[in-house]
């Protein structure tokens, strides 16, 4: 027992220094090669009463995905308060910030703590909405492709990056990686089926790929599909309000219109995949790049877009910093006070 233990704190603190590493890697991307006395410049002149309706919109989002997981979670027969459905979402983002991807399960291990939903239903139906983001944020880039093509391109041509034909030559058969994995991982399931089902630990894996089944179901079981849409619709807006609103804190972008807001929804998403913590740096450089794309089509310095970009990362960033931090830190009194009132 010790000896698990010692290597999942192992695996945990490589997670931790690797995402350290990512985001290091990408603040230096982000600040090379620019000169950061004029984004000091850029910043100081920034007009910082924007950020207020901004941080009211990253938290309205906060609040509408909270109360759509609700709606998520009653077919399975869950009716819990929109208070645990907050607190939960938000310790969740909160281990997104220390350990990249462990939102998702720290979530539904907060969640169970004060309502017991099983954390395999609940996880599934965070599964599900993750499937429903990437619809949603499908549509932010149609959007943009439609509005704001040339920038599109432009970013996508700086983020690519010159390869060499060697390196083009080989890209081809990556792709088939992966379908490979999944292949040789159901051919190997079945063929030793008999011996698996011996082992202990397979009847709870396989309970919890049922309760994940569950959690990914109820979006055929929605007893309002109308309000579940809303919703949604209203988390967007809400994301889309946050990150334009930015815009006319500084006066490079203040003239920005709201086919720009679409742009930046899509590239910043981008930079957050990446799993550093939290997207430090690697949002930094998205929208370094990415801002100074969108200069660069309508005319404008390249190199003054990649300032103004980097501007607009750090006052949008830590924006949503301070959101997670503090959402994730009145979380922890919050859920332990539920879970001793349900004791």
């Amino acid at each position: 027992m010790a000896g698990k233990k010692a290597g999942t704190a192992r695996k945990t603190l490589l997670t931790v220094v690797i995402s350290i590493v990512f985001a290091v890697f990408f603040m230096w991307l982000a600040l090379r090669g620019l000169d950061f006395k004029q984004i000091s410049h850029s910043l100081s002149r920034a007009d910082y009463i924007w950020v207020l309706p901004s941080t009211v919109f990253g938290l309205l989002a906060y609040w509408f995905r909270a109360v759509r997981w609700n709606l998520l979670l009653e077919p399975m027969g869950y009716r819990i308060s929109n208070s645990s459905s907050l607190w939960s979402l938000s310790f969740g983002y909160l281990m997104n910030l220390t350990i990249p991807r462990s939102g998702e399960v720290a979530r539904s291990t907060a969640l169970y703590g004060v309502e017991k939903v099983p954390v395999d239903k609940s996880f599934g139906t965070i599964i599900l909405e993750r499937a429903i983001d990437l619809i949603c944020m499908l549509g932010f880039l149609l959007l943009t492709a439609v509005f704001k093509y040339e920038a599109l391109q432009a970013f996508f041509t700086a983020a690519g990056g010159q390869k060499s034909e060697t390196t083009n030559a080989g890209s081809n058969n990556k792709y088939w990686i992966l379908p490979a994995v999944v292949v040789a991982i159901v051919v190997l399931f079945f063929a030793f089926r008999k011996r698996l089902q011996k082992l202990s630990i397979y009847a709870k894996v396989l309970q919890f790929g049922r309760g994940i089944l569950d959690g990914l179901r109820t979006i055929f079981k929605l007893k309002d599909k109308t309000k579940f849409l809303l919703y949604t619709v209203a988390i967007w807006v809400c994301y889309y309000f946050a990150a334009y609103l930015i815009c006319f804190s500084l006066p490079e972008t203040a003239d920005f219109g709201p086919a720009d807001g679409f742009y930046i929804i899509v590239i910043g998403t981008l930079g957050m995949i990446v799993p550093a913590s939290g997207g430090v740096g690697a949002f930094h450089f998205a929208l370094k790049l990415g801002i100074a794309a969108l200069f660069v089509s309508v005319g404008k310095s390249a190199e003054a877009g990649a300032e103004a970009g980097l501007s607009y990362a750090f006052i949008s960033h830590t924006m949503q910093l301070v959101i997670m931090l503090v959402m994730g830190l009145i979380s922890i009194p919050m859920l332990a006070r539920a879970r001793a009132a349900k004791n």
